[in-house]
């Protein structure tokens, strides 16, 4: 797929560090057949902590930004992006600890934070120019609260 000026996307990170997140940005031109450069829309560069980091980006780091999927409630083994750190960040639902957080496990880290269900979203995978919502486990995750 071809982005052009503008255009909303997520730029996915294998950086140190950063490895699982996704960034808000927009394509502020294309750079050659295979690159762009993105504007982040929550990245200040590191000298000027008000101007909005840019990047060149190859495209297969960046993807359209997803539709949202309202979902009542997450289950237990979902994956879900949860909102930290000025990103989205994929993890899985480890455990529901209060009836308002769920406990979301982030391989790339080995750590577990709690989050509140509005920080959180059900993870798609952008593949041959189609949304695939990940696939729900219907396993509910009770909380000590019950």
């Amino acid at each position: 797929m071809s982005f052009k000026k503008g255009d909303s996307v997520e730029v996915h990170s294998n950086q140190e560090g950063f490895v699982g997140s996704y960034f808000a940005a927009k394509v502020v031109m294309p750079m050659g057949k295979n690159k762009y450069l993105v504007e982040y829309q929550t990245l200040v560069t590191d000298d000027d902590k008000k101007q909005m980091l840019q990047e060149v980006v190859n495209a297969r780091e960046i993807r359209p930004t997803p539709p949202e999927i309202l979902v009542p409630r997450f289950y237990l083994l979902d994956t879900v992006d949860v909102w930290d750190n000025d990103g989205w960040w994929v993890g899985r639902v480890n455990f529901r600890p209060t009836l308002k957080e769920y406990s979301v496990y982030f391989e790339s880290t080995g750590e577990e934070i709690d989050y509140p269900y509005h920080n959180m979203r059900l993870h798609q995978e952008w593949e041959n120019g189609k949304w695939y919502p990940s696939p729900r486990h219907n396993v509910v995750s009770y909380s000590r609260d019950s």
